[in-house]
């Protein structure tokens, strides 16, 4: 199964493809689509749907795993991440992707085993979990593909027709 995972937001969206066979993980590719800051938002979001649609097309995933908005004390740029994040489930629903959502909470949990883990010791399990020759940047990457490791972690039964493959 080919699984992407993407931290989304308006500046960084970070993404991440892995593939996931009989309980191991395979990096695909990673990066992040970045937008400069004195872009209008419209063009922003559109370069996001093209770049991402891009993403899409040739890597062909099986299924997308996206991070729950978490809003901290800036409500204006919680609203533009989340137009951000809609443009990405957009993507994924035109494509015909099943789209599972996680919060950060639970993707740290998968990755490190502690739900309140610190930003730096994520980086350094996904790094170790996918073999790399070094922390991947910027850090919406490293969120990204610790999603998308979340997500094969934590599929469940839904994730047994994989595992043969």
């Amino acid at each position: 199964m080919v699984i992407l995972g993407i931290d989304p937001g308006l500046a960084i969206v970070g993404w991440g493809v892995l593939e996931y066979c009989k309980g191991r993980f395979k990096s695909l590719g990673y990066g992040s689509i970045q937008t400069p800051a004195g872009m209008k938002t419209e063009q922003r979001l559109a370069k996001i749907y093209a770049d991402f649609n891009t993403i899409i097309d040739h890597f062909h995933p099986d299924e997308m795993a996206v991070e729950e908005l978490f809003f901290t004390n800036n409500i204006t740029t919680g609203i533009r991440v989340a137009e951000a994040r809609g443009i990405v489930l957009l993507c994924g629903e035109q494509k015909g992707i099943r789209i599972s959502e996680y919060t950060p909470m639970q993707v740290k949990q998968a990755v490190v085993g502690y739900g309140k883990a610190e930003k730096k010791q994520v980086i350094t399990m996904v790094t170790s979990i996918l073999k790399l020759p070094a922390p991947p940047k910027p850090d919406d990457t490293a969120d990204a593909l610790a999603i998308a490791i979340c997500h094969g972690h934590s599929g469940g039964s839904r994730l047994a027709q994989y595992f043969n493959h």
